[in-house]
């Protein structure tokens, strides 16, 4: 059985434990960088992106979480993950983990009273798929080796680059599994990549 982390700092940890173990794989909270080395893929929830990077310098997390996405470790960012994730960020001159070659918008869709559902197509997964936006962010930009998986409103709220993968919605707030069991596929993947 595949194990899979939830960067335990903040957000919808028990969410994500109880999605992930619905997809079949073993959910598994971290919280702290040695335990990285004993799991196969990696959640970063949402939450509030800037109280989050400080969270991950406090533990020490900042290179280990790096160094496991270099390493062909699926990394998946929901919300406040995607921004951790990517290179730019809009009105911000440093940017966080840089895992992900695109420039990304906070707060992109309105504050939380913004909060909403919407119905989307999402590429590799289906149609159809209930995503729940709260103080969302958006990718303004991908990279050409960024693909993009979904959008809502022309705006891309959903893309995967290689090992990483990320959402501007929570897909652990509702019963639609479908993209936690398609991370757990790629964790799939990755530990028969890994391993030949």
């Amino acid at each position: 059985m595949t194990t899979i982390g939830v960067l335990a700092l903040q957000g919808a940890v028990r969410e994500h434990i109880r999605s992930i173990e619905e997809a079949g794989a073993k959910g598994v909270e971290i919280k702290r960088k040695e335990q990285l080395d004993a799991i196969d893929g990696l959640i970063l929830p949402g939450g509030e992106s800037t109280t989050m990077r400080r969270l991950i310098d406090s533990y020490d997390f900042f290179d280990a979480i790096r160094e496991f996405g270099k390493q062909g470790k699926p990394v998946f960012g929901t919300c406040a993950g995607l921004i951790l994730m990517a290179s730019d960020i809009e009105g911000q001159v440093d940017a966080h983990l840089g895992l992900m070659n695109m420039k990304v918008a906070r707060n992109a869709f309105g504050r939380q009273i913004a909060s909403f559902e919407a119905d989307l197509s999402v590429k590799n997964i289906g149609d159809h798929f209930s995503a729940v936006f709260i103080r969302a962010p958006y990718i303004v930009d991908p990279g050409s080796e960024v693909e993009v998986l979904a959008s809502y409103q022309d705006r891309i709220v959903a893309a995967q680059q290689k090992n990483f993968l990320c959402t501007a919605f929570h897909p652990e707030l509702t019963d639609d599994n479908r993209f936690i069991e398609y991370f757990a596929q790629m964790v799939e993947q990755s530990l028969k990549t890994l391993a030949s």
